[in-house]
């Protein structure tokens, strides 16, 4: 649970050390694309939690809130990284990232089931 709360809180950190830099600090040099890219990777983040505990998330009635955590960050960032198609088309994997956790999360839940 902790992974996944510095790949979600990261880019928001980013975002915000942009903003105050650039209005207060005086730092030109620092702009929206050092905030971006955390956001875009955030997502490579999410998949590898969501890989590595799967066991957890979906046997464990103490994964269940794993797993709803994931889904919730996962929309998040999808809706976000569809916006961050603008800046770069590399956000494109990054929302096939999230749409990838999105989907596969009922199919691995009727396997476990099973």
């Amino acid at each position: 649970m902790k992974l996944l709360g510095v790949f979600a809180v990261l880019p928001v950190l980013c975002f915000a050390f942009t903003d105050l830099g650039i209005k207060y600090g005086d730092m030109d040099w620092l702009t929206r694309g050092y905030a971006a890219w955390p956001l875009m990777l955030a997502p490579v983040g999410f998949l590898i939690v969501f890989i590595m505990y799967r066991e957890l998330t979906f046997n464990s009635p103490k994964g269940t809130y794993l797993n709803q955590t994931i889904k919730a960050v996962c929309c998040l960032f999808l809706f976000l990284n569809a916006i961050a198609i603008f800046y770069s088309g590399l956000a494109v994997i990054s929302v096939l990232m999230c749409l990838s956790i999105l989907v596969a999360d009922p199919i691995l839940k009727k396997r476990a089931a099973a």
